[in-house]
């Protein structure tokens, strides 16, 4: 949903982010969430929201990140989350592990 927060670009960019969503079949409601997902991420990476994740100006922008992971199936959580996800539940030498050792360990 839209919020005060946004600038007219960023609703315009909710917008048409819902709508292509919704046109590939998406359901509404997941339609939402992941066109306000997307619309806060680059409001992070652009320096106009007041609290932002180390993931999301990190990663690259939400529109290269699509041409570049789509049609390669699930590619599931990032390293990043792996490892923040090992270290709440103290997984020993997890600075030492990959993805793929991290989801392991984790029993992913």
């Amino acid at each position: 949903m839209p919020q005060k927060a946004w600038s007219n670009k960023r609703e315009r960019q909710y917008e048409h982010i819902l709508h292509g969503l919704e046109d590939r079949g998406r359901s509404e409601r997941e339609a939402k969430s992941i066109a306000a997902r997307t619309v806060n991420k680059e409001r992070a990476q652009a320096g106009e929201a007041d609290r932002r994740s180390r993931t999301s100006t990190a990663d690259i922008s939400s529109g290269r990140r699509g041409g570049l992971r789509s049609h390669r199936g699930p590619g599931g959580p990032t390293y990043a989350q792996l490892y923040n996800e090992a270290r709440q539940r103290r997984v020993k030498g997890r600075s030492k592990m990959n993805k793929t050792q991290l989801a392991r360990a984790l029993g992913r």
